[in-house]
């Protein structure tokens, strides 16, 4: 099965999904845009509407797709408009891309969820929408924690 989040630069996403039990391979692109086949440098203008994500091929019978959005959840700040930490702009944004009505059904629950837990002080802002094409990010950026001793 296939799950897709944008949560920030996709780095740090991609490590810590990758290590995640039940996941069995994960690939870091652009989704979300506006033009096709976009680029890093693009994609860093803040103009093609893309956001950096990971895409997921994960086992249901070892993880659960709540149990991979709870993941999402956890390790990024969901308030935060267009930004992750120093990273600001629109392909930092927080986001889920739902490959199914399962998926969104989980999503929008989840995200009530945690919005009504008050956990969070600011509004939950994270994005929930239906996955759009997936462009692989270029071959440097793919698996560049593990590849830069940083895993």
């Amino acid at each position: 099965m296939k799950a897709t989040f944008g949560a920030g630069c996709f780095w740090h996403v991609e490590d810590l999904l990758a290590k995640t039990k039940g996941v069995k391979s994960t690939k870091v692109g652009y989704t979300g845009g506006q033009i096709p086949n976009p680029t890093y440098e693009e994609v860093c203008t803040d103009r093609t509407g893309h956001a950096e994500a990971v895409e997921v091929e994960y086992d249901p019978n070892e993880i659960s797709y709540n149990e991979l959005v709870d993941v999402f959840w956890n390790n990024h700040n969901p308030t935060t408009l267009n930004r992750q930490g120093p990273d600001v702009g629109i392909q930092y944004r927080s986001a889920i891309f739902y490959h199914s009505d399962e998926q969104k059904e989980i999503a929008e629950q989840s995200k009530q969820a945690l919005e009504k837990s008050k956990r969070y002080e600011n509004p939950v802002v994270t994005e929930i929408l239906p996955a759009p094409i997936f462009y692989p990010a270029e071959e440097y950026h793919q698996k560049y924690f593990k590849k830069n001793g940083l895993s």
